[in-house]
């Protein structure tokens, strides 16, 4: 893990700033400063890249650096092979950017419009957030059941947040899980195992995510996340972007025929698609501890107790006579009396979601923009 966190000006805010301080009631770490009535301007040691102050500008003032530029020279190179990921909460969201009923899943439309645009291989980042649900599940089982790292452990998988621990609590990192995101796993896996299966030169590979998240941007750039050999991740667009894209193609989204991700690196699990909301991570990887641990198939594969959209909530799983206790926090203003809690040795918790967006990341900042958190 890198000790840079000094964030690169992802997110801006621009002359049209009104100065109304609607942004610096939203932004979690306080990262956004200014007067009433003037300008505001970001803190970049403070800024956790997630958006949340652009998706809730009433006067949309504030914006993320672009790659579409980057993506766009990529597809039209021809020494460039291009291939694609995207995230769960993509899919449940980009509809609406073409004036489809909220919630419609388009990633039928999605496969085939990203093959439209040039994307040689297409692929689904559900494959490596299965990936992330193993390693974090049996990560979770050594620590319980054989003390291999400190309790609670604490998901890893939210750019976003872990900037946040990174900055504000770096002794607190063994309480990490030691996954990458989904995200970064698969542009390591893109780069190796992909690239040999489909031989293609590593160094000519060009991965661009597709991501409901604009601290994804940050992500991909950070200097350690290079285990291919090269930046794993080379690009990320947003939902917004990939719908301006197919716009300015001139593609009738609306009418594509549904398609499906390649197969190589693009099938996966129910598990894998819940990880977009508050609550996903934490179930799908209790799915896998409590396979593993049994060696039996779950019976029934939901585990309300950990659903819902409250702030922070907890749960204790039965795990064939072992009880897990869990807890799940989304928005960074809740996560502090958490952490304060494991600092001090008053955890009750074995394991711990944090998302920094509130309902996770289908309210990412790279989402259309809706103001109505009930959407």
């Amino acid at each position: 893990m890198s000790t840079t966190t000094d964030s690169k000006p992802i997110i801006s805010v621009t002359p049209d700033c009104k100065g109304c301080d609607h942004c610096t009631e939203i932004c979690p770490t306080r990262a956004i400063q200014g007067q009433l009535g003037e300008r505001h301007h970001i803190d970049y040691k403070k800024c956790v890249n997630c958006g949340q102050c652009l998706i809730n500008c009433p006067f949309g003032a504030i914006t993320d650096m672009t790659m579409v530029n980057k993506v766009q020279d990529a597809l039209k190179d021809p020494n460039k092979y291009v291939v694609s990921q995207c995230a769960p909460a993509v899919r449940a969201a980009l509809g609406e950017e073409f004036g489809m009923p909220v919630g419609t899943l388009v990633k039928g439309k999605m496969f085939a419009a990203l093959r439209k645009l040039g994307v040689k291989q297409v692929y689904d980042t559900e494959f490596t957030a299965d990936l992330t649900i193993m390693e974090e599940g049996t990560e979770l089982i050594e620590r319980i059941l054989h003390g291999k790292g400190p309790l609670p452990q604490f998901t890893s998988c939210c750019p976003a947040w872990i900037k946040y621990a990174e900055d504000h609590y770096p002794k607190f990192f063994p309480y990490l899980s030691s996954a990458k995101s989904p995200q970064q796993m698969f542009g390591a896996v893109a780069k190796t195992y992909a690239a040999q299966k489909l031989n293609v030169d590593p160094a000519k590979m060009f991965v661009v995510s597709v991501m409901p998240c604009t601290a994804k941007k940050f992500e991909c750039q950070r200097e350690e996340m290079k285990a291919s050999g090269y930046q794993d991740v080379d690009a990320v667009i947003t939902t917004r972007e990939l719908a301006q894209m197919i716009k300015d193609a001139g593609i009738n989204f609306q009418g594509l025929p549904n398609e499906d991700a390649d197969r190589l690196i693009g099938s996966s699990t129910g598990a894998a698609t819940i990880f977009g909301v508050t609550g996903g991570v934490m179930e799908a990887a209790l799915r896998t501890a409590y396979e593993v641990i049994t060696k039996e198939t779950l019976p029934k594969v939901e585990f309300q107790q950990v659903r819902g959209f409250e702030a922070v909530r907890d749960a204790t799983i039965d795990i064939k006579g072992t009880p897990v206790k869990v807890a799940i926090v989304h928005g960074l203003k809740n996560v502090e009396p958490l952490i304060n809690d494991v600092m001090n040795g008053r955890s009750k918790y074995h394991f711990i979601e944090v998302m920094n967006c509130p309902g996770g990341c289908v309210n990412g900042g790279g989402q259309p923009i809706r103001h109505d958190l009930a959407i």
